[in-house]
C-alpha cells in the first residue's frame, strides 16, 4: 500500500513539473527604392528570437543562419524558400512602384 501511495505521488509531481514549450516563428520582409548599395528586397525567418535564415534581391537565395535548421528541414527546403521568397520580392517591389507613381514619387 505504502509504494502504491509513493508512486501516485511521485506521478503527481512528474505531471505538474512538465510542461509544453511555446516556439515563435517570424518572417520580417522589407521593400526600399532608391537607396545605393543596399537590395530593394530583404527577408529573414526567425525562430525563438534567432534568425535561420535570409534572402535578399541581391544574391538572390535563401542562405542558412542557423546551425540547427538543417537538420529540421528537408533537403528541398532552401530550393523551395528561394522560389517563394523571389516571387514575393517581384510583389513587393511592384507594389514599391505603385505607391510611388500613386504618390506621384520618382525615387
Amino acid at each position: 500500500m505504502k509504494s502504491c501511495i509513493l508512486l501516485l505521488f511521485l506521478g503527481i509531481v512528474l505531471l505538474h513539473t512538465v510542461s509544453a514549450a511555446t516556439n515563435t516563428l517570424q518572417y520580417f520582409y522589407t521593400a526600399t527604392s532608391g537607396i545605393d548599395n543596399f537590395p530593394e528586397f530583404v527577408t529573414m525567418g526567425i525562430v525563438n528570437g534567432h534568425q535561420i535564415d535570409h534572402y535578399d534581391s541581391i544574391t538572390k537565395r535563401a542562405i542558412q543562419k542557423a546551425e540547427w535548421i538543417s537538420g529540421a528541414v528537408d533537403p528541398d527546403y532552401w530550393k523551395t524558400n528561394t522560389q517563394i521568397y523571389a516571387g514575393t520580392e517581384t510583389v513587393f517591389v511592384n507594389n514599391i512602384n505603385v505607391a510611388k507613381s500613386r504618390f506621384n514619387q520618382t525615387g
